[in-house]
């Protein structure tokens, strides 16, 4: 378990206009009263206090002193089982077409309505979401919350989604000011939601659309700054969905496989992936990646494995068992890696460099190494 660190972004001060000592204000008409001059005594004692704590960026207290102030805030509580928890930045991750959207707009459901997924724990009240949806065209979402009368070629029988679920998307015919950048404005429009509506629930579907590259950490790092300051500004849980590059099916998946540079994994509080099974093509599972306020209870020894299906109106994951990783990953056989070293060596004499080998072929450089060194 690791530990997390919720304190919000500094406000920049002017030095100019920054007072150095104590400044109470007091009123001294009254000092007669004993209360008074005991108020003017305690405000004095923490402003001391807080001048003594505040060092520049930084906030100094004893241990105890932490342990103490924690104690007056709730315990995070959970939001999908132990993937995802109260006041937590979460990240799930996943190639293409493996149900990431379908996934958070079942969570999205869930919390809106105060119901658990079935087999993931709900300790959250009922309460809004907003579900900003950058994926999915109203048609596209139609499709998978509704059943298609083939004979009247129209939709029918939607499936009832609760009023706390917010949906959001771009607004093809909105004035975007010429003095602003779109990412900018989006960020704006994003935090004008967040106010207007109160939700403290925010799934972004999906995180490239806020930062158009988050695979260097330079790009990266902004976008994590910006989410952080979010949550603490307005005491929110933001759940991000993410895509995978390329990777090889036949190892487990890590860290290391969330697109994007490592500035990522390091400024969110817990995170998730969904990998496809190898015995099933209709089998997914999903495993804990990072976790703060939990122990990893779902890691590569147990699995959540589950299916996708639509039996009536709405298309969502449905828990089967628990499951090791090793039993859903690709076997490659002799032949398969025969042709892997085939490539590699075709694609170094096109002169590309090991590690441009690496990310083509979804393998990792050292294996590249060694192919490249047999005759």
């Amino acid at each position: 378990m690791e530990t997390t660190n919720n304190n919000p972004l500094p406000k920049r001060h002017n030095k100019d206009t920054e007072k150095k000592g104590v400044n109470l204000n007091p009123q001294f008409n009254d000092l007669h009263k004993p209360e008074t001059i005991k108020n003017h005594v305690q405000e004095l004692t923490k402003k001391l206090k807080e001048q003594k704590e505040n060092k520049g960026l930084f906030k100094l207290k004893t241990a105890n002193e932490w342990l103490e102030l924690a104690k007056k805030t709730p315990i995070p509580e959970m939001l999908f089982g132990e993937f995802w928890h109260d006041g937590e930045i979460c990240i799930l991750f996943s190639d293409s077409n493996l149900g990431k959207s379908i996934l958070a707009v079942q969570i999205a459901d869930s919390i809106s309505k105060g119901k658990q997924v079935p087999g993931f724990k709900l300790e959250a009240k009922k309460q809004s979401v907003l579900f900003f949806d950058f994926e999915l065209s109203p048609k596209q979402f139609e499709v998978r919350y509704s059943v298609k009368n083939e004979n009247k070629k129209v939709f029918e029988n939607h499936y009832s989604f609760d009023d706390n679920f917010i949906r959001i998307e771009i607004n093809p015919d909105a004035d975007i000011p010429t003095e602003i950048s779109f990412e900018n404005y989006l960020n704006q429009s994003l935090e004008k939601s967040i106010i207007e509506t109160g939700a403290k629930i925010l799934v972004i579907d999906n995180i490239t659309y806020l930062k158009n590259e988050t695979e260097r950490s330079k790009d990266a790092l902004p976008l994590m700054k910006y989410l952080k300051a979010l949550k603490s500004k307005y005491g929110l849980s933001i759940l991000a969905i993410a895509h995978t590059p390329k990777r090889d099916l036949s190892r487990p998946i890590t860290q290391n496989d969330l697109g994007g540079s490592k500035m990522l994994y390091n400024f969110i509080d817990s995170c998730f992936t969904i990998g496809q099974s190898n015995t099933d093509n209709n089998l997914r599972y999903i495993k804990q990646i990072k976790a703060r306020n939990t122990a990893m209870i779902y890691d590569t020894e147990n699995v959540v494995v589950c299916q996708i299906d639509k039996q009536f109106n709405i298309l969502e994951f449905e828990f089967i068992e628990f499951g090791a990783e090793r039993l859903h990953l690709k076997q490659v056989t002799d032949q398969d890696r025969a042709s892997i070293i085939e490539q590699a060596k075709e694609l170094s004499g096109t002169g590309l460099s090991q590690r441009q080998i690496a990310k083509e072929l979804s393998i990792s450089v050292g294996t590249v190494n060694k192919y490249l060194k047999l005759e």
